[in-house]
């Protein structure tokens, strides 16, 4: 009788922890605003039975050195532009996708289907979500109409402005203001060029912020009327939050970038495929573009008209050697 119901309590003791184990199911997420909506969590929660956890970060860098952090265990999914699948898969932090587990990858256009960025080896190893540009914020009623980066660098606007603190942007989007032919392969004379632009312009910055959420807070604290935006969103928030402002890619051009899901080398990846496959559907990427004027990867977005003036994220020559330098401007006096 005691083995009974010593068999019997193990039984429960096993059904238990399995049941526990498959309803304690988490999904991870390291991104960007826009791509963890709770309304999209909420859905998926329910359908999944598990809980979905965010962490937002303010910069690529930051999200980096959080998946390097943990070998890539701390994530399931992270979203990085196509210039950083070299660096992440160098350091072994991401695996590939299986198309099979994404009944809704026929969704995306054909030009976000075929993205030979996200190859390695012949694997896929980012499903694209979204896209849009590095561009500048004005407030119109202090400036009136601005059509170049040139107000960045203008000693009237001293103290006026705010810039993302990011080291691949910065160095690139000087390069595109100088007019360097490839703004992402430099060489030690160029980089020496970029590296005095941004000194003299940190002259006139206010402070650098990390994230949207921080440099629209800034922005809406007074007395700044000029921003290097991390994209279209930040115009949209800070006119919902009563600011007369405007978002241009200006005349010398400016930072385009291509979002993906990437999935980490610790992902579960059966809940990492639903999550993205979920991302894919036309009816989210609609909310996406309506909440924060991201570029859809399922069907065209209007409004976004200025594609021939971006220079399309690509890997750096030297993502380290980029990183010293931006330190040393960070440093200057």
């Amino acid at each position: 009788m005691k083995k009974i119901i010593y068999t019997f309590l193990s039984f429960l003791f096993v059904f238990s922890f399995s049941f526990s184990s498959f309803a304690a199911k988490e999904l991870s997420l390291g991104c960007f605003e826009g791509y963890a909506e709770q309304e999209w969590i909420d859905e998926f929660e329910a359908k999944y039975d598990a809980k979905v956890k965010v962490k937002y970060v303010g910069s690529v860098d930051e999200l980096f050195a959080l998946t390097q952090a943990s070998k890539g265990e701390d994530f399931d999914l992270i979203s990085i532009d196509t210039s950083l699948f070299p660096r992440y898969g160098g350091a072994g932090l991401i695996k590939p996708y299986d198309k099979g587990k994404l009944s809704n990858f026929g969704n995306l256009m054909p030009a976000f289907q075929d993205v030979k960025e996200v190859m390695i080896d012949g694997e896929m190893y980012g499903v694209s979500i979204a896209w849009g540009s590095l561009g500048l914020i004005y407030d119109v009623d202090v400036h009136g109409e601005i059509d170049s980066w040139d107000a960045m660098w203008d000693p009237a606007n001293a103290g006026k402005m705010i810039v993302l603190d990011d080291t691949n942007n910065n160095i690139v989007n000087a390069a595109i203001y100088l007019g360097m032919d490839n703004p992402y392969n430099l060489s030690e004379a160029e980089m020496e060029q970029v590296k005095q632009k941004l000194i003299e312009q940190k002259q006139l910055v206010r402070t650098y912020y990390a994230g949207f959420e921080e440099g629209n807070q800034i922005f809406d604290g007074g007395g700044i009327s000029l921003m290097f935006s991390m994209g279209e969103f930040q115009e949209k928030a800070l006119q919902d939050m009563g600011h007369n402002v405007k978002y241009i890619i200006p005349k010398e051009g400016g930072i385009g970038w291509l979002d993906t899901w990437a999935m980490t080398s610790g992902a579960d990846e059966d809940l990492a495929h639903a999550w993205v496959d979920f991302f894919i559907q036309k009816s989210t990427q609609e909310l996406m573009n309506e909440r924060y004027g991201y570029g859809t990867v399922t069907h065209e977005s209007s409004g976004l008209d200025y594609a021939d003036r971006l220079n399309w994220l690509q890997p750096a020559e030297d993502f380290e050697w980029r990183n010293r330098v931006w330190n040393e401007v960070k440093a200057s006096n």
